[in-house]
């Protein structure tokens, strides 16, 4: 009697063991499928670009991301002007600034340098001398970012060192740097812009450098966002996407 209890109890067991050892499989699976929605990008990102950084740039980066990343929803808004991150509920703005960079209570990422020239076309230059001097530039009609009530000024580097600062009173003001392309196509003046809007242009010869031996100082193409504490992992991976793509793109 005592085999035959033994017997069932055995086998009983046997049978308790398989349901346990299939449960925890199914707990196990069940854990990682938890760790993966929450490690798995997904959700809503909203983000601020430049217009300009946006169409050459960024447009294109955002748009492999979202290739790659299926259950991510990009709210993007493309603008110029300064959004405020956190009172407007924004997850990270793109921004290109020029040094001293000014402090503020957001985390600040380094995406890449933005270097800059001063680019005319052919025709206005043609009544020029050739050996331009940074203190020619006043006399030659301008194009500039910003507001109209700044003043308006170049910050130019020379290849010794040297440092000079052009005041100047533009023909056309604009916060489109798009805008400010066309009109330096279409000869209306000197204009300062982003490397990567006029690299095809300087190649064609639409557009000429204005000093060779003088460059504007370069900006800081960066992104900032509220908190690297509790980052969604939607928002963490395309800042890290950008800092990837950004480091294998020439300045």
């Amino acid at each position: 009697m005592v085999q035959f209890r033994s017997g069932i109890y055995t086998e009983i067991g046997r049978e308790y063991y398989r349901h346990c050892i299939a449960m925890l499989v199914e707990a196990n699976a069940a854990d990682e499928a938890v760790a993966r929605s929450r490690s798995e990008p997904g959700g809503i990102v909203r983000l601020s670009c430049p217009p300009a950084l946006l169409c050459f740039q960024v447009g294109g980066m955002i748009a492999r991301y979202m290739q790659a990343h299926a259950k991510v929803t990009v709210q993007l808004e493309s603008t110029s002007r300064l959004v405020d991150v956190l009172a407007e509920g924004f997850d990270i703005a793109i921004r290109v600034r020029f040094p001293p960079l000014e402090e503020t209570d957001l985390v600040m990422r380094r995406l890449a340098p933005s270097s800059q020239r001063l680019v005319a076309s052919p025709s206005l230059l043609a009544n020029c001398r050739k050996d331009v001097v940074p203190a020619d530039l006043a006399a030659l009609p301008s194009i500039d970012f910003g507001p109209p009530q700044r003043d308006h000024r170049w910050c130019l580097e020379g290849e010794d060192g040297a440092s000079a600062e052009i005041a100047h009173t533009p023909r056309l003001v604009t916060d489109d740097m798009i805008q400010m392309r066309l009109a330096a196509l279409a000869g209306i003046g000197v204009v300062q812009l982003p490397t990567m809007m006029v690299r095809d242009d300087l190649a064609a010869g639409t557009l000429v450098d204005v000093l060779p031996g003088w460059r504007p100082r370069a900006g800081i193409v960066h992104a900032v966002f509220p908190s690297r504490r509790g980052l969604l992992p939607a928002v963490r991976t395309l800042i890290d996407h950008l800092a990837e793509e950004f480091s294998r793109v020439e300045s």
